[in-house]
Protein backbone atom coordinates (compact mmCIF):
# COMPACT_ATOMS: atom_id res chain seq x y z
CA UNK A 1 0.00 0.00 0.00
CA UNK A 2 1.37 3.58 -0.79
CA UNK A 3 1.96 5.31 2.20
CA UNK A 4 1.72 9.46 2.73
CA UNK A 5 5.31 10.84 2.80
CA UNK A 6 6.77 7.54 1.70
CA UNK A 7 8.37 8.84 -1.48
CA UNK A 8 12.44 8.61 -1.38
CA UNK A 9 14.55 11.21 -1.72
CA UNK A 10 16.16 11.35 -5.05
CA UNK A 11 19.88 10.22 -4.99
CA UNK A 12 22.33 10.99 -7.62
CA UNK A 13 23.46 7.65 -9.07
CA UNK A 14 27.03 8.04 -9.92
CA UNK A 15 27.37 10.65 -6.39
CA UNK A 16 25.78 8.85 -3.18
CA UNK A 17 24.97 11.28 -1.18
CA UNK A 18 26.91 11.09 2.26
CA UNK A 19 24.58 10.55 5.38
CA UNK A 20 24.78 12.95 9.03
CA UNK A 21 25.59 11.31 12.61
CA UNK A 22 21.83 12.15 12.73
CA UNK A 23 20.35 10.61 9.55
CA UNK A 24 22.59 7.31 10.42
CA UNK A 25 21.53 6.96 14.02
CA UNK A 26 17.89 7.74 13.13
CA UNK A 27 17.91 5.33 10.14
CA UNK A 28 15.85 8.34 8.20
CA UNK A 29 17.11 7.72 4.48
CA UNK A 30 17.19 4.17 5.43
CA UNK A 31 13.16 4.73 6.10
CA UNK A 32 12.82 6.89 3.28
CA UNK A 33 12.04 9.99 5.04
CA UNK A 34 14.07 13.39 5.61
CA UNK A 35 14.61 15.57 8.39
CA UNK A 36 12.27 17.82 7.42
CA UNK A 37 9.33 14.84 7.52
CA UNK A 38 10.55 13.87 10.87
CA UNK A 39 10.37 17.47 12.51
CA UNK A 40 6.86 18.04 10.41
CA UNK A 41 5.60 14.49 11.58
CA UNK A 42 6.69 15.00 15.31
CA UNK A 43 4.87 18.70 15.69
CA UNK A 44 1.96 17.24 13.77
CA UNK A 45 1.66 14.28 16.42
CA UNK A 46 1.99 16.69 19.21
CA UNK A 47 -0.69 19.25 17.68
CA UNK A 48 -2.86 16.60 17.95
CA UNK A 49 -2.72 15.06 21.08
CA UNK A 50 -1.84 18.08 23.32
CA UNK A 51 -5.46 18.04 24.65
CA UNK A 52 -4.65 15.46 27.00
CA UNK A 53 -2.74 17.69 29.01
CA UNK A 54 -5.68 19.77 29.56
CA UNK A 55 -7.79 16.35 29.43
CA UNK A 56 -5.93 14.52 32.37
CA UNK A 57 -6.52 17.05 34.54
CA UNK A 58 -10.29 17.41 34.24
CA UNK A 59 -10.32 13.45 34.68
CA UNK A 60 -8.19 12.71 37.65
CA UNK A 61 -9.18 16.08 39.14
CA UNK A 62 -12.72 14.71 39.16
CA UNK A 63 -12.32 12.38 41.90
CA UNK A 64 -11.66 12.02 45.47
CA UNK A 65 -9.47 9.37 47.32
CA UNK A 66 -10.79 7.18 50.16
CA UNK A 67 -9.71 10.08 52.50
CA UNK A 68 -11.26 12.71 50.07
CA UNK A 69 -8.42 14.53 48.90
CA UNK A 70 -8.05 15.83 45.47
CA UNK A 71 -5.14 16.65 43.06
CA UNK A 72 -4.87 19.97 42.01
CA UNK A 73 -4.93 21.36 38.34
CA UNK A 74 -1.31 22.37 38.20
CA UNK A 75 0.05 19.19 40.26
CA UNK A 76 -1.40 17.03 37.41
CA UNK A 77 -0.95 19.28 33.98
CA UNK A 78 3.15 18.85 35.22
CA UNK A 79 3.14 15.48 35.89
CA UNK A 80 0.70 14.89 32.65
CA UNK A 81 3.22 17.35 30.48
CA UNK A 82 6.34 15.91 32.51
CA UNK A 83 5.51 12.33 31.58
CA UNK A 84 4.92 12.63 28.38
CA UNK A 85 8.03 13.90 27.16
CA UNK A 86 10.19 11.96 29.44
CA UNK A 87 8.28 8.41 27.79
CA UNK A 88 8.30 10.19 24.14
CA UNK A 89 11.54 11.01 23.61
CA UNK A 90 12.90 7.80 25.26
CA UNK A 91 10.77 6.36 22.56
CA UNK A 92 12.92 8.43 20.21
CA UNK A 93 16.35 7.15 21.64
CA UNK A 94 15.51 3.57 22.19
CA UNK A 95 12.61 2.52 20.33
CA UNK A 96 13.33 4.44 17.43
CA UNK A 97 10.01 4.71 16.01
CA UNK A 98 7.66 7.47 15.65
CA UNK A 99 5.44 6.63 18.56
CA UNK A 100 4.48 9.20 21.13
CA UNK A 101 3.03 8.06 24.84
CA UNK A 102 1.13 9.74 27.13
CA UNK A 103 -1.75 9.38 29.95
CA UNK A 104 -3.92 6.59 28.52
CA UNK A 105 -7.18 7.90 27.88
CA UNK A 106 -9.59 5.00 29.69
CA UNK A 107 -7.31 3.70 31.97
CA UNK A 108 -6.97 7.24 33.39
CA UNK A 109 -10.65 6.64 34.35
CA UNK A 110 -10.21 3.29 36.16
CA UNK A 111 -7.35 5.12 38.21
CA UNK A 112 -9.72 7.89 38.74
CA UNK A 113 -13.13 6.57 39.82
CA UNK A 114 -12.52 2.91 40.76
CA UNK A 115 -9.29 3.00 42.19
CA UNK A 116 -8.81 6.25 43.99
CA UNK A 117 -12.29 5.65 46.03
CA UNK A 118 -10.76 2.63 47.57
CA UNK A 119 -7.24 3.61 48.30
CA UNK A 120 -5.25 6.93 49.07
CA UNK A 121 -3.48 8.71 45.79
CA UNK A 122 -0.56 7.74 46.55
CA UNK A 123 -1.28 3.64 46.31
CA UNK A 124 -3.16 4.38 43.87
CA UNK A 125 -0.01 5.30 41.64
CA UNK A 126 1.56 2.34 43.20
CA UNK A 127 -0.27 0.21 41.73
CA UNK A 128 0.24 1.88 38.21
CA UNK A 129 3.92 1.75 38.88
CA UNK A 130 3.53 -1.98 39.54
CA UNK A 131 1.80 -2.40 36.70
CA UNK A 132 4.44 -0.84 35.03
CA UNK A 133 7.39 -3.20 36.64
CA UNK A 134 4.80 -6.07 35.49
CA UNK A 135 4.95 -4.60 31.44
CA UNK A 136 8.76 -4.30 31.70
CA UNK A 137 9.03 -7.64 32.95
CA UNK A 138 7.49 -9.36 29.97
CA UNK A 139 9.00 -6.85 27.92
CA UNK A 140 12.63 -8.10 29.16
CA UNK A 141 11.27 -11.68 28.90
CA UNK A 142 10.56 -11.40 25.69
CA UNK A 143 6.93 -13.30 26.65
CA UNK A 144 4.96 -9.43 25.39
CA UNK A 145 6.96 -10.15 21.86
CA UNK A 146 6.25 -13.71 21.61
CA UNK A 147 2.06 -13.06 22.28
CA UNK A 148 2.85 -10.55 19.77
CA UNK A 149 3.67 -12.75 17.28
CA UNK A 150 1.65 -15.65 18.31
CA UNK A 151 -1.47 -13.87 16.82
CA UNK A 152 -2.72 -14.29 13.14
CA UNK A 153 -1.93 -12.32 10.90
CA UNK A 154 -5.34 -11.33 9.81
CA UNK A 155 -6.69 -10.77 13.25
CA UNK A 156 -3.22 -8.33 13.79
CA UNK A 157 -4.36 -6.88 10.63
CA UNK A 158 -8.01 -6.38 11.65
CA UNK A 159 -6.70 -4.55 15.15
CA UNK A 160 -5.31 -2.17 12.33
CA UNK A 161 -8.57 -1.82 10.59
CA UNK A 162 -10.62 -1.36 13.97
CA UNK A 163 -8.37 1.03 15.49
CA UNK A 164 -8.43 3.16 11.72
CA UNK A 165 -12.37 3.31 12.46
CA UNK A 166 -11.89 4.36 16.04
CA UNK A 167 -9.27 7.20 15.38
CA UNK A 168 -12.09 8.24 12.59
CA UNK A 169 -15.01 8.05 15.35
CA UNK A 170 -12.60 9.75 18.07
CA UNK A 171 -11.73 12.46 15.95
CA UNK A 172 -15.42 12.76 14.95
CA UNK A 173 -17.11 13.04 18.27
CA UNK A 174 -14.19 15.34 19.66
CA UNK A 175 -15.31 17.84 17.00
CA UNK A 176 -18.73 17.76 17.51
CA UNK A 177 -20.05 16.18 14.56
CA UNK A 178 -20.84 12.85 16.28
CA UNK A 179 -22.82 13.40 19.31
CA UNK A 180 -24.16 10.69 21.79
CA UNK A 181 -28.04 10.91 21.81
CA UNK A 182 -29.29 11.65 25.73
CA UNK A 183 -31.27 8.20 27.33
CA UNK A 184 -34.28 11.04 28.13
CA UNK A 185 -34.83 10.86 24.39
CA UNK A 186 -35.92 7.43 24.82
CA UNK A 187 -34.25 6.25 21.42
CA UNK A 188 -32.54 3.25 20.03
CA UNK A 189 -30.23 5.23 18.29
CA UNK A 190 -27.06 5.33 20.56
CA UNK A 191 -25.32 8.07 18.19
CA UNK A 192 -26.35 11.33 16.05
CA UNK A 193 -24.90 13.61 13.58
CA UNK A 194 -24.27 17.00 15.57
CA UNK A 195 -26.42 18.36 17.71
CA UNK A 196 -30.56 17.21 17.42
CA UNK A 197 -28.82 15.32 14.17
CA UNK A 198 -27.97 19.04 12.08
CA UNK A 199 -24.91 20.34 11.75
CA UNK A 200 -24.90 23.95 13.12
CA UNK A 201 -22.36 26.52 14.58
CA UNK A 202 -18.81 27.99 13.45
CA UNK A 203 -17.30 25.08 15.45
CA UNK A 204 -18.56 22.70 13.52
CA UNK A 205 -18.09 24.77 10.46
CA UNK A 206 -14.41 24.55 11.24
CA UNK A 207 -13.91 20.98 11.46
CA UNK A 208 -15.91 20.41 8.21
CA UNK A 209 -13.68 23.54 6.81
CA UNK A 210 -10.51 22.18 7.97
CA UNK A 211 -11.85 18.21 6.84
CA UNK A 212 -12.13 19.30 3.32
CA UNK A 213 -8.80 21.33 3.00
CA UNK A 214 -7.12 18.02 4.66
CA UNK A 215 -8.38 15.71 2.25
CA UNK A 216 -7.59 18.32 -0.73
CA UNK A 217 -4.09 18.80 0.65
CA UNK A 218 -3.75 15.05 1.19
CA UNK A 219 -5.18 13.84 -2.10
CA UNK A 220 -2.69 16.31 -3.85
CA UNK A 221 0.02 14.68 -2.11
CA UNK A 222 1.17 18.72 -0.48
CA UNK A 223 4.15 18.25 1.80
CA UNK A 224 2.84 19.32 5.37
CA UNK A 225 -0.60 18.73 4.33
CA UNK A 226 -1.61 17.73 7.80
CA UNK A 227 -0.06 20.50 9.71
CA UNK A 228 -0.93 22.67 6.99
CA UNK A 229 -4.76 22.19 7.51
CA UNK A 230 -4.57 22.31 11.41
CA UNK A 231 -2.57 25.30 11.42
CA UNK A 232 -5.06 27.12 8.82
CA UNK A 233 -8.24 25.50 10.74
CA UNK A 234 -6.86 26.94 14.06
CA UNK A 235 -6.37 30.31 12.78
CA UNK A 236 -9.43 30.33 11.60
CA UNK A 237 -11.02 29.45 14.73
CA UNK A 238 -8.88 32.03 16.62
CA UNK A 239 -10.44 34.87 14.15
CA UNK A 240 -13.74 33.20 14.49
CA UNK A 241 -13.95 33.05 17.84
CA UNK A 242 -12.48 36.61 18.54
CA UNK A 243 -15.23 38.06 16.61
CA UNK A 244 -18.41 36.23 17.64
CA UNK A 245 -17.12 35.01 21.45
CA UNK A 246 -18.62 31.87 20.74
CA UNK A 247 -19.36 28.93 22.73
CA UNK A 248 -19.47 25.17 21.97
CA UNK A 249 -15.76 24.52 21.36
CA UNK A 250 -15.55 22.03 23.41
CA UNK A 251 -12.12 21.37 26.08
CA UNK A 252 -10.34 24.05 24.32
CA UNK A 253 -11.29 27.74 23.82
CA UNK A 254 -9.46 29.41 20.84
CA UNK A 255 -8.18 32.37 21.53
CA UNK A 256 -5.24 34.12 22.11
CA UNK A 257 -3.59 33.28 25.82
CA UNK A 258 -3.19 36.54 28.40
CA UNK A 259 0.15 34.56 29.33
CA UNK A 260 2.98 32.52 27.64
CA UNK A 261 4.36 30.88 30.39
CA UNK A 262 3.11 28.80 33.39
CA UNK A 263 4.91 27.85 36.38
CA UNK A 264 4.93 24.21 36.91
CA UNK A 265 4.19 22.13 40.22
CA UNK A 266 6.40 19.03 40.81
CA UNK A 267 4.40 18.36 44.04
CA UNK A 268 3.22 14.92 43.02
CA UNK A 269 6.70 13.78 41.89
CA UNK A 270 7.90 10.41 43.83
CA UNK A 271 4.86 10.62 45.79
CA UNK A 272 4.02 6.89 45.82
CA UNK A 273 3.00 3.69 48.22
CA UNK A 274 3.67 0.77 45.86
CA UNK A 275 1.97 -2.29 48.28
CA UNK A 276 -0.61 -0.04 50.74
CA UNK A 277 -3.50 -0.10 48.08
CA UNK A 278 -3.46 -4.08 49.27
CA UNK A 279 -4.12 -3.08 52.38
CA UNK A 280 -6.80 -0.49 52.03
CA UNK A 281 -9.22 -1.69 48.90
CA UNK A 282 -8.30 -5.56 50.22
CA UNK A 283 -5.93 -8.08 48.42
CA UNK A 284 -8.52 -9.33 46.08
CA UNK A 285 -9.98 -5.97 44.89
CA UNK A 286 -6.22 -4.62 44.84
CA UNK A 287 -5.28 -7.81 42.51
CA UNK A 288 -8.01 -7.50 39.97
CA UNK A 289 -7.28 -3.41 39.55
CA UNK A 290 -3.86 -4.27 38.64
CA UNK A 291 -5.21 -6.78 36.61
CA UNK A 292 -7.36 -4.67 35.01
CA UNK A 293 -4.40 -1.96 34.27
CA UNK A 294 -1.73 -4.39 32.76
CA UNK A 295 -4.42 -6.41 30.78
CA UNK A 296 -5.54 -2.65 29.32
CA UNK A 297 -2.06 -1.59 28.88
CA UNK A 298 -0.96 -4.51 27.29
CA UNK A 299 -3.26 -4.83 24.34
CA UNK A 300 -4.15 -1.61 24.04
CA UNK A 301 -0.48 -0.34 23.05
CA UNK A 302 0.04 -3.66 21.24
CA UNK A 303 -3.29 -2.66 19.03
CA UNK A 304 -1.26 0.81 18.48
CA UNK A 305 2.18 0.12 18.05
CA UNK A 306 1.33 -2.73 15.45
CA UNK A 307 -1.33 -0.85 13.46
CA UNK A 308 0.73 2.79 13.90
CA UNK A 309 3.90 0.54 12.78
CA UNK A 310 1.96 -0.62 9.76
CA UNK A 311 0.97 2.58 8.33
CA UNK A 312 4.76 3.71 9.05
CA UNK A 313 6.01 0.82 7.06
CA UNK A 314 8.16 -0.98 9.96
CA UNK A 315 6.05 -3.91 9.43
CA UNK A 316 8.88 -6.67 7.92
CA UNK A 317 7.60 -10.67 7.65
CA UNK A 318 5.09 -9.54 9.79
CA UNK A 319 6.98 -8.23 12.48
CA UNK A 320 7.55 -4.83 14.12
CA UNK A 321 11.05 -3.71 13.39
CA UNK A 322 12.53 -3.12 17.17
CA UNK A 323 10.03 -4.71 18.64
CA UNK A 324 11.15 -5.63 21.81
CA UNK A 325 12.92 -2.24 22.42
CA UNK A 326 9.90 -0.55 22.06
CA UNK A 327 7.74 -2.72 24.18
CA UNK A 328 10.03 -2.21 26.73
CA UNK A 329 9.75 1.91 26.69
CA UNK A 330 5.84 1.48 26.61
CA UNK A 331 5.95 -0.61 29.44
CA UNK A 332 8.58 2.29 31.39
CA UNK A 333 5.87 4.46 30.13
CA UNK A 334 3.77 3.04 32.41
CA UNK A 335 5.73 3.05 35.06
CA UNK A 336 6.05 6.70 34.33
CA UNK A 337 3.12 7.58 34.34
CA UNK A 338 2.59 6.07 38.32
CA UNK A 339 5.71 7.84 39.34
CA UNK A 340 4.85 11.64 37.99
CA UNK A 341 1.26 10.93 39.28
CA UNK A 342 -0.22 11.65 35.94
CA UNK A 343 -1.40 8.03 35.17
CA UNK A 344 -0.49 5.05 33.02
CA UNK A 345 1.58 6.05 29.85
CA UNK A 346 0.63 4.36 26.63
CA UNK A 347 1.41 5.05 23.24
CA UNK A 348 -1.49 7.02 21.46
CA UNK A 349 -3.24 6.32 18.45
CA UNK A 350 -2.99 10.07 17.44
CA UNK A 351 0.94 9.17 16.59
CA UNK A 352 -0.74 8.10 13.35
CA UNK A 353 -0.99 11.64 12.50
CA UNK A 354 2.44 12.25 12.44
CA UNK A 355 2.93 9.09 10.28
CA UNK A 356 0.64 10.17 7.63
CA UNK A 357 2.93 13.82 7.96
CA UNK A 358 5.97 11.59 6.82
CA UNK A 359 7.11 10.47 10.45
CA UNK A 360 9.10 7.49 9.69
CA UNK A 361 12.24 7.04 13.08
CA UNK A 362 12.08 8.05 16.19
CA UNK A 363 13.44 11.75 15.65
CA UNK A 364 9.64 12.33 15.50
CA UNK A 365 9.40 11.28 18.86
CA UNK A 366 11.93 13.40 20.11
CA UNK A 367 10.45 16.29 18.62
CA UNK A 368 7.40 15.01 19.92
CA UNK A 369 8.58 14.53 23.25
CA UNK A 370 10.57 18.18 23.31
CA UNK A 371 7.55 19.87 22.60
CA UNK A 372 5.45 18.16 25.91
CA UNK A 373 8.64 18.88 27.78
CA UNK A 374 8.38 22.59 26.60
CA UNK A 375 5.08 22.79 27.70
CA UNK A 376 5.38 22.24 31.20
CA UNK A 377 6.13 26.08 31.19
CA UNK A 378 4.06 26.93 27.89
CA UNK A 379 1.23 25.56 28.61
CA UNK A 380 -1.17 28.63 27.26
CA UNK A 381 0.19 28.30 24.02
CA UNK A 382 -0.65 24.01 23.83
CA UNK A 383 -4.16 25.27 24.88
CA UNK A 384 -4.58 27.50 22.00
CA UNK A 385 -5.66 24.65 19.27
CA UNK A 386 -9.23 23.87 19.86
CA UNK A 387 -10.28 20.15 18.83
CA UNK A 388 -12.17 21.05 15.63
CA UNK A 389 -8.78 21.66 14.26
CA UNK A 390 -6.95 18.84 15.00
CA UNK A 391 -9.75 16.35 14.65
CA UNK A 392 -9.57 15.90 10.80
CA UNK A 393 -5.81 14.77 10.99
CA UNK A 394 -7.51 11.57 12.85
CA UNK A 395 -10.60 11.53 10.35
CA UNK A 396 -8.49 11.21 7.34
CA UNK A 397 -5.30 8.94 8.94
CA UNK A 398 -8.35 6.36 10.12
CA UNK A 399 -9.71 6.27 6.61
CA UNK A 400 -6.33 5.85 5.17
CA UNK A 401 -6.11 2.32 7.58
CA UNK A 402 -8.95 1.46 6.39
CA UNK A 403 -7.02 0.50 2.76
CA UNK A 404 -6.03 -2.69 5.30
CA UNK A 405 -8.91 -4.38 4.63
CA UNK A 406 -7.88 -5.62 1.29
CA UNK A 407 -5.07 -7.99 2.90
CA UNK A 408 -7.86 -9.48 5.41
CA UNK A 409 -9.04 -13.34 3.91
CA UNK A 410 -13.09 -12.73 4.04
CA UNK A 411 -13.17 -15.86 2.70
CA UNK A 412 -11.61 -18.04 5.42
CA UNK A 413 -14.29 -18.53 7.84
CA UNK A 414 -12.00 -19.21 10.46
CA UNK A 415 -11.17 -15.95 10.17
CA UNK A 416 -14.33 -14.03 8.91
CA UNK A 417 -16.32 -13.51 12.36
CA UNK A 418 -13.12 -12.75 14.26
CA UNK A 419 -11.89 -10.51 12.18
CA UNK A 420 -15.19 -9.06 12.18
CA UNK A 421 -15.93 -8.97 15.93
CA UNK A 422 -12.14 -7.32 16.31
CA UNK A 423 -13.20 -4.60 13.64
CA UNK A 424 -16.57 -3.74 15.01
CA UNK A 425 -15.97 -3.62 18.39
CA UNK A 426 -13.00 -1.59 18.89
CA UNK A 427 -14.70 1.28 17.92
CA UNK A 428 -17.85 0.33 19.09
CA UNK A 429 -17.26 0.00 22.66
CA UNK A 430 -14.44 2.84 22.70
CA UNK A 431 -11.47 -0.02 23.43
CA UNK A 432 -8.71 -1.65 21.44
CA UNK A 433 -8.67 -4.29 24.32
CA UNK A 434 -12.60 -5.31 24.01
CA UNK A 435 -11.66 -5.84 20.27
CA UNK A 436 -8.51 -7.86 20.33
CA UNK A 437 -10.25 -9.50 23.14
CA UNK A 438 -13.43 -10.81 21.54
CA UNK A 439 -11.57 -11.59 18.17
CA UNK A 440 -9.40 -14.01 19.88
CA UNK A 441 -11.98 -15.74 21.87
CA UNK A 442 -14.29 -16.05 18.64
CA UNK A 443 -11.05 -17.52 16.85
CA UNK A 444 -9.48 -19.84 19.59
CA UNK A 445 -13.25 -21.09 19.83
CA UNK A 446 -13.86 -21.83 16.26
CA UNK A 447 -10.75 -23.35 15.49
CA UNK A 448 -11.40 -25.84 18.88
CA UNK A 449 -15.10 -26.71 17.42
CA UNK A 450 -13.73 -27.51 14.33
CA UNK A 451 -10.65 -29.95 15.56
CA UNK A 452 -8.24 -27.96 14.94
CA UNK A 453 -6.66 -27.49 18.32
CA UNK A 454 -3.65 -28.01 17.21
CA UNK A 455 -3.33 -24.49 14.72
CA UNK A 456 -4.25 -22.81 18.17
CA UNK A 457 -0.91 -23.01 20.60
CA UNK A 458 -0.63 -22.78 23.82
CA UNK A 459 -0.17 -18.93 24.34
CA UNK A 460 -3.56 -18.17 22.21
CA UNK A 461 -5.02 -20.88 24.37
CA UNK A 462 -4.41 -19.23 27.36
CA UNK A 463 -5.05 -15.57 26.10
CA UNK A 464 -8.39 -16.47 25.06
CA UNK A 465 -8.50 -17.83 28.65
CA UNK A 466 -7.47 -14.57 30.20
CA UNK A 467 -9.77 -12.79 27.85
CA UNK A 468 -12.72 -15.35 29.32
CA UNK A 469 -11.76 -13.91 33.08
CA UNK A 470 -11.68 -10.50 31.81
CA UNK A 471 -15.15 -9.97 30.16
CA UNK A 472 -16.33 -11.92 33.06
CA UNK A 473 -14.92 -10.11 35.98
CA UNK A 474 -17.73 -8.05 37.22
CA UNK A 475 -19.90 -11.79 37.55
CA UNK A 476 -16.51 -13.53 39.67
CA UNK A 477 -15.93 -10.73 41.84
CA UNK A 478 -19.38 -10.92 42.99
CA UNK A 479 -18.68 -14.64 44.23
CA UNK A 480 -15.82 -12.90 46.63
Amino acid sequence: MTQLGTERPHLPSSEPRRLSGLDRWFKISHRGSTIGREVRGGITTFVAMCYIVLLNPLILGASADITGAKLTTEAITTATALAAGVTTILMGLVGNAPLALAAGLGVNGVVAFQMAPAMTWAQAFGLVVLEGFCIVLMAVSGVRERIINAIPMALKVAITVGIGLYIALVGLVSAGFVTRTPDSAQSTVPVRMGIAGHLEGWPIAIFCLGLLLMIVLVSRGVPGAVLISIAVATGLAVLVNSVFHLEGWGLVEPKVPDQVVAHPDFSLLGDIDLFGGFGSAGAVTAAVFLFTLVLSGFFDAMGTITSVSEEAGLVKNGKVEGMGRILLVDGAGALAGGVTGSAPNTVFLESAAGVGEGARTGLASIVTGGLFTATLFLTPIAAIVPAQAAAPALVVIGGMMMAQCARIPWRDLDFAIPVFLTIALIPFTYSITNGIGAGLVAYVLIKICKGKIREIGWILGILAAVFGVYFGIEGIMSWF
